[in-house]
């Protein structure tokens, strides 16, 4: 990972030369973004006022024209009696722009207390479509709900809850109903990448007795059959702000497991 971000780096601490750091994904996305047309940058942990900080040193080049006058002796004469020509010299100017993104240094011993949470194997593992198209969807379908809610036709609950489900053909369906609607968008030919052997416990024997694998005996690709769907409920704002990533990178794959809604 690191080699396919930076050409050069240089990390040393009294923890076998490894920092760990807590960043805010907001300010870093504003600083990287600064730095798209940028010909070089830097980035550094140091300290100012006491408090760490990531810096991001970026240096970005813009034309300036510079108008001068250049003797030739080729031209037409002046009062003087030299010859001068007028030319224009297109120079590219550096700019150094700074950028500054609070952090904080985690301690190994807070490090050691962090893991992934513990979950299930899932049913439905899919690849999403076009994470701005997908966003757009469900913003539309949680805005209606709401609207709904406020003139009093439906049910005014404070959390707007959407029904995302997918199946093991390519399949994915996100849905809402309250008490005077219902909506769906459907999307098929999606991909359902498959699973590596050897990231499964058991091995072969564990992928052949894998939730995914038997749910691929079920349902269809045209999306119309009732069987063969994982569904999960999901809260529509918080949703919203995680289909946000799609500002970074265009795909994601999402798990979709078959388990009570919460």
């Amino acid at each position: 990972m690191k080699d396919s971000i930076f050409e050069t780096f240089h990390v040393e601490s009294a923890a076998n030369n490894v920092i760990n750091l807590e960043v805010p994904l907001g300010p870093l996305t504003r600083a990287l973004k600064s730095a798209l047309n940028a010909t070089s940058a830097q980035i550094r942990l140091t300290k100012k006022d006491g408090i760490p900080l990531l810096v991001l040193t970026i240096a970005t080049a813009s034309p300036s024209n510079n108008r001068s006058v250049v003797p030739k002796g080729t031209e037409e004469e002046d009062g003087n009696g030299a010859q001068s020509e007028d030319s224009f010299d297109d120079e590219e100017r550096e700019t150094i722009i700074t950028q500054e993104v609070p952090i904080r240094v985690l301690v190994p011993d807070v490090v050691a207390g962090l893991h992934e949470p513990q979950t299930r194997e899932p049913d439905v593992h899919i690849i999403l479509p076009p994470l701005a198209q997908l966003k757009s969807v469900s913003d539309r379908f949680t805005r209606v709900a709401l609207a709904e809610s406020r003139s009093g036709t439906g049910n005014a609950a404070t959390r707007t809850r959407l029904d995302l489900a997918a199946n093991m053909h390519g399949c994915l369906k996100m849905s809402i109903k309250t008490d005077a609607m219902s909506i769906c968008s459907v999307w098929t030919d999606l991909s359902n990448p498959e699973l590596d052997p050897s990231q499964v416990a058991g091995g072969e024997v564990g992928l052949a007795e894998h939730p995914s694998t038997r749910m691929k005996q079920l349902g269809s690709a045209d999306g119309r059959s009732e069987e063969g769907w994982a569904s999960v409920q999901i809260d529509g704002k918080d949703w919203g702000k995680v289909m946000s990533v799609g500002r970074l990178g265009g795909r994601v794959i999402a798990c979709e497991c078959a388990s009570p809604t919460v």
